[in-house]
This record gives C-alpha cells, sequence and structure tokens, in this order.
C-alpha cells in the first residue's frame, strides 16, 4: 500500500517520510522541486502541487494513502484527484486551534477549518491530525539569536505546551494506519516563551536577551517574516491562549509520554549557533 507524502521537505512531512522508510513501507514523496529534494535514496520522487491540478494523477496513480498539510490553496481540487485515484486514506496535518472556542474567526484557524471541512464533506476517509504549538516555532528565532543574541517577543509569558515534531510525525502515521487519533496533540508541559528562550540558551551555552513588544510592535516584526494577515493571526491567537492548553492525547495515542521542549532546544542547538 504506496503513501503519498505532500511535503515531504517539511518538518513533520520528514518525520512522516522517514518513519514509513523505517518500517519498509512504500512511500513516494512529493516535493514541489524534486531536483533540489534531497530525500533518502530509492525513494520515489514527484511533483505534486496542488495549485496545479495537472500535476495530482501522476503523483497519485496507485497511492492509497496520503498525507498533507491542510492548506485551503488546491484543497478541492486534491479531494476530486485524491477520489478518482482510488485513495483509501488522508492524514490530514491541521491545528487544535480549530477546536478552541477563543480561536474562532482566528484567520490560522479558520483556514484549517475550512479544509478540514471540505474533507469531512469529500466522502474520503480522512483523520485530522491536530497539534496546538509546535515546538519548531521556535525557529522563527533562529535568525535573531545568531545575529544579535536576542528573542523579540510579543506577550512573552504566554503558556504553552510545544510539541516536537517527531511525536506529531508519530501520531500521524498511526492515523494514516487508521488508528484513531485524539483531539488535540500538544507537549507535556506549560512553559512559558520567556522559558522556552531560556531553554534554548542553555542548550545553545549563550546567553539569549528577551525583547517584549506591544500587540502593534509584534503585528509589525512578524509583518517583516510573514503575510499581514497570518503576523495578525499568530498576535490574536497568543492573545486568547494565554493560559495554555496541555493534553495527555499523544500519551494515549503513542503509549509514552511526548518529548519535552528541552530536549528539542538540545536536539536543534546548531540551529541557533
Amino acid at each position: 500500500m504506496t503513501t503519498l507524502v505532500i511535503g515531504a521537505r517539511g518538518s513533520v512531512g520528514r518525520q512522516v517520510l522517514d518513519r514509513l522508510v523505517a518500517a519498509g513501507e512504500p512511500v513516494r514523496a512529493s516535493v514541489r522541486n524534486p531536483v533540489s529534494a534531497g530525500l533518502p535514496a530509492g525513494v520515489p520522487v514527484v511533483a505534486a502541487d496542488l495549485t496545479r491540478p495537472e500535476t495530482l494523477p501522476a503523483a497519485l496513480d496507485g497511492v492509497r494513502r496520503v498525507f498533507l498539510y491542510c492548506l485551503p490553496e488546491g484543497i478541492e481540487v486534491f479531494v476530486k484527484a485524491a477520489m478518482a485515484a482510488g485513495v483509501e486514506q488522508v492524514g490530514a496535518l491541521s491545528s487544535g486551534s480549530v477546536l478552541l472556542p477563543q480561536a474562532r474567526g482566528n484567520a490560522i484557524a479558520e483556514d484549517h477549518r475550512l479544509v478540514e471541512q471540505v474533507l469531512a464533506d469529500s466522502g474520503l476517509r480522512w483523520t485530522p491530525i491536530r497539534p496546538l504549538v509546535l515546538a519548531n516555532n521556535a525557529l522563527h528565532w533562529a535568525h535573531s539569536i545568531r545575529t544579535d543574541n536576542v528573542v523579540r517577543l510579543v506577550y512573552p509569558d504566554a503558556l504553552a505546551a510545544p510539541i516536537h515534531e517527531r511525536d506529531i510525525a508519530a501520531v500521524a502515521v498511526a492515523a494514516l494506519r487508521g488508528v484513531e487519533q485524539p483531539v488535540v496533540l500538544t507537549g507535556p508541559e506549560l512553559i512559558t516563551q520567556r522559558r522556552q528562550v531560556e531553554l534554548l540558551a542553555e542548550a545553545t551555552g549563550h546567553p539569549i536577551r528577551v525583547q517584549e513588544l506591544s500587540p502593534a510592535e509584534g503585528r509589525e516584526h512578524l509583518r517583516r517574516f510573514m503575510s499581514p494577515r497570518a503576523a495578525d493571526a499568530v498576535v490574536d491567537i497568543l492573545a486568547v491562549t494565554l493560559d495554555g492548553v496541555v493534553t495527555d492525547a499523544v500519551q494515549a495515542a503513542l503509549g509514552r509520554p511526548p518529548v519535552p521542549f528541552a530536549r528539542w532546544a538540545a536536539e536543534h542547538a546548531a540551529d541557533f549557533s
């Protein structure tokens, strides 16, 4: 049963791909530019672009399971192509924010909710994978840490339970195998953004300063790296989730506790040095 991993160079997609390869399962990787994919030897690489419908039939030929990120662009085209190809299971990387009442109306949550609704209405068999806060969001701080030893944060004392991409991928592979998944995935403990920076400082061995930004300053700062809509959504979601959410979903799904942020920081220390 061949699995197509769409977005195989992404942090979660690559982990999903590696897990399937390690298990000896037939797998196909999709990236936008196969020439520069840099994926494991022997893995067939295709260019499945949901915004280019003509790329999907060949990419999905013979595929029975698909892992994909929940992005609105092209999702309806994907559904039609997947149904035509006979896809039997979709694992959709969504967001736990779709289940938070306080996040209703947030652009990020609504984008994921739209994709989930399209999949729910499609007739395809699919399973949402819903992490709330990804540990590797901290990689957005890497440049300022490397250049200035500073992280500029709005709501630095907002609590979250960041989840390692490896845990998300393990849950995603279980979902692809048809295992019912818990609702919201988080890491093991609530920590502030400020504490995340402290743990990165410990992992890298050098001090890192936090510069607190007002919401307006935070929006302006984030717009240097992402669209205004996305920047506003990030600030807005921080504002309504200051108390944080932690669940035992990873323990329930995998039979082991999730990886703590301190270990993620140690594993990724080189990215900040």
